[in-house]
C-alpha cells in the first residue's frame, strides 16, 4: 500500500456552476464533481520544487486506468521522478507510486539526474503495461528513452529498459496494437523527436511487450516536429499525428509493422494565442481513434476568433492519415465570448461498436483571455459528444479557479502540463487526471494529481449544441511571435 493510501485518499467535493454557453447566457451546467487526490510529491531535494505534480498521461484498458506524471518539477527541465497512480476498479479506489531506477532520487536510485515527458500504454497481447519516458542529465535535452513496465496491471513496477540512447531527445509517446485481428497484435510503438538534429521525427517498435526496442526510424520525408500520438487502426495501420514544431499540425503512417514509414501529409495549419498570465502552453496535438478506425486529432487554436483574441478546441477527422477534414470548432462557448481555452485531451469510447464515435473532452481554460499573472482564473474543462462531434454537451467545470503563481514555475511559464489526458474505460466513463492546486504554503507548492472519483458521463441528459456552420476570420494568424529554432517540451 502506498504513503497515501496508508494517510487517507484525500477527497474535495466541489460544486460548480459552469461558464455561460454560446448561445445563450442563461444556459449554464450544473456539475457536483468529487476529485479525488490520487498523489502528492513525497521529494525534498533542494534542486526542485515542491510539492509539485505535472503533465499527467492515462491510457485505460477494462476497468484499469494508469496515469503517470512528472514529480517535483525543476525549473529549467523534468523532474525529480515519474510518478504513477492505477486504478483497477473504475476510479472508484487508486493505488499510487513512483517509478524505480530511472533517477537518483528513486527507489532503488537509478543513473539519471531528472525525468520527463511520461506516457502510458497497454499492450493486451503480453499483458503488460508501459509507461515511456524521457531521462535527463540535467537542464539540456533528454539522453535516454527509458520504458518502465508492469506486468501485474499497473500496480508494481520493473526497474526501466532502455529504448534508446542518444544525446538530445525530446517528447517520447507510446502507443500499441491492441486488436487480435491485427497482423501487427502486440507490436508497440513509441515516438520521440531529435531537437539536436532539427527536431527529426523518431519511431521504435517493440514486439515482446517492451523488453527490447528497434532501431529508431524517420519518416520518408525525415518530417520535423514533437508530440505525435500514434493511434492504431484495427488492420494494424499506424497513423500519427504530430505538431509541426507549433506552426501547423502533421501526420505519418506506416502499414508494415512499424518497419518504415511514409512521408507526412499536412493535417491543418495552426494560429493560436498566446495564453495569459506567463502559462506554459503551446498547441500539442491530442489524438484518439474510434473502433472504426477514424482518426481525431485536437488542439487549441485562435482561427474562428476575430482578432485572435482567444482560443477554441478544434478539431479534424481522417480515414487513412492522409486526407483529413476541414478544421471545425468545439463549440464550448460562444466566439464572441472572452474564455481561451487550450491544453485538450481527447478520449473516444473504443468499446462502442458503431458509428457515430462517442468523445469526452478534458481542456483548461479561462474564463477571461485578457488576464495577468494576478488575475487569471485557471479552471478545467469537460465536454462530451455522443455523435462523433456534430453536437456537444454544456461544459462542465471539473476544477479551479487556480491561481497561475501556484503552479510549478519554469523557463517556459507556470506549469500544469504540456498536455492532459482523457480515457475511457470499461464503465462507460471518461476518466481523467489532471493537475489542480491550491495557494502554496511559504515556498511549499501544492500541486497534485486529482481524479473524478465517479468518472465523468459520455452522454448525459440536457443540452446538447450543434457544432460546424462557422467560418474561420479571414487572415487569421497567431497573435505571438512564433518561436526561434527548434522548440522542446520537457
Amino acid at each position: 500500500m502506498s504513503v497515501l493510501e496508508k494517510r487517507g485518499i484525500i477527497v474535495f467535493s466541489i460544486v460548480i456552476v459552469a461558464l455561460a454557453l454560446a448561445v445563450s447566457p442563461a444556459l449554464v451546467a450544473l456539475a457536483n464533481v468529487t476529485l479525488t487526490r490520487v498523489s502528492t510529491d513525497p521529494y525534498t531535494n533542494g534542486s526542485s520544487q515542491h510539492q509539485t505534480e505535472v503533465e499527467p498521461d492515462t491510457y485505460s484498458y477494462g476497468a484499469t486506468t494508469v496515469s503517470a506524471f512528472q514529480v517535483g518539477r525543476f525549473f529549467d527541465g523534468g523532474g525529480s521522478n515519474i510518478g504513477w497512480a492505477t486504478t483497477t476498479d473504475n476510479g472508484a479506489t487508486w493505488t499510487n507510486g513512483f517509478l524505480p531506477g530511472i533517477t537518483i532520487y528513486g527507489t532503488p536510485a537509478g543513473p539519471h539526474q531528472r525525468v520527463s515527458d511520461a506516457s502510458v500504454a497497454y499492450d493486451a497481447a503480453h499483458n503488460v503495461w508501459m509507461v515511456v519516458s524521457l531521462a535527463l542529465e540535467g537542464a539540456g535535452a533528454g539522453s535516454d528513452v527509458v520504458v518502465s513496465r508492469s506486468t501485474n496491471g499497473g500496480i508494481t513496477w520493473q526497474t526501466p529498459v532502455d529504448a534508446h540512447i542518444q544525446d538530445g531527445l525530446d517528447k517520447t509517446w507510446v502507443a500499441c496494437d491492441d486488436s487480435p485481428n491485427s497482423p501487427y497484435y502486440g507490436h508497440c510503438y513509441a515516438e520521440w523527436d531529435d531537437n539536436f538534429g532539427g527536431n527529426i521525427i523518431q519511431m521504435s517498435t517493440s514486439t515482446d511487450g517492451g523488453l527490447t526496442w528497434g532501431t529508431p526510424r524517420q519518416t520518408a520525408d525525415f518530417a520535423s516536429g514533437l508530440g505525435g500520438q500514434p493511434v492504431i487502426q484495427p488492420g494494424g495501420r499506424v497513423i500519427v499525428p504530430t505538431s509541426a514544431n507549433f506552426g501547423g499540425v502533421l501526420s505519418f503512417s506506416s502499414t508494415d509493422g512499424g518497419n518504415t514509414w511514409g512521408s507526412s501529409v499536412n493535417v491543418a495549419s495552426v494560429s493560436d494565442h498566446g495564453v495569459a498570465g506567463n502559462l506554459r502552453s503551446e498547441p500539442m496535438p491530442s489524438a484518439e481513434i474510434d473502433p472504426q478506425g477514424r482518426v481525431y486529432v485536437v488542439w487549441h487554436d485562435c482561427r474562428f476568433r476575430a482578432g485572435c483574441a482567444s482560443n477554441d478546441i478544434v478539431m479534424s477527422t481522417s480515414l487513412d492519415g492522409n486526407t483529413w477534414s476541414a478544421v471545425t470548432r468545439i463549440p464550448i462557448d460562444a466566439v464572441t465570448s472572452t474564455v481561451d481555452h487550450f491544453i485538450p485531451g481527447i478520449a473516444i469510447n473504443k468499446a462502442k461498436s458503431g458509428p457515430p464515435a462517442q468523445i469526452g473532452l478534458t481542456y483548461y481554460y479561462y474564463p477571461t483571455s485578457n488576464c495577468s499573472v494576478s488575475t487569471c482564473q485557471l479552471s478545467v474543462g469537460y465536454v462530451s459528444s455522443n455523435d462523433g462531434g456534430a453536437s456537444w454537451t454544456a461544459p462542465t467545470q471539473l476544477a479551479g479557479p487556480i491561481t497561475v503563481s501556484w503552479l510549478a514555475s519554469t523557463n517556459q511559464g507556470y506549469m500544469v502540463g504540456d498536455y492532459i489526458s482523457t480515457s475511457i474505460s470499461s464503465d462507460g466513463k471518461a476518466h481523467t487526471v489532471i493537475a489542480n492546486a491550491t495557494a502554496p504554503t511559504g515556498s511549499v507548492f501544492d500541486e497534485a494529481m486529482y481524479a473524478p472519483a465517479q468518472g465523468l458521463p459520455l452522454d448525459p441528459k440536457g443540452l446538447r449544441i450543434k457544432a460546424g456552420g462557422e467560418k474561420p476570420v479571414p487572415g487569421a494568424t497567431s497573435d505571438h511571435p512564433p518561436l526561434k529554432g527548434f522548440p522542446t517540451a520537457h
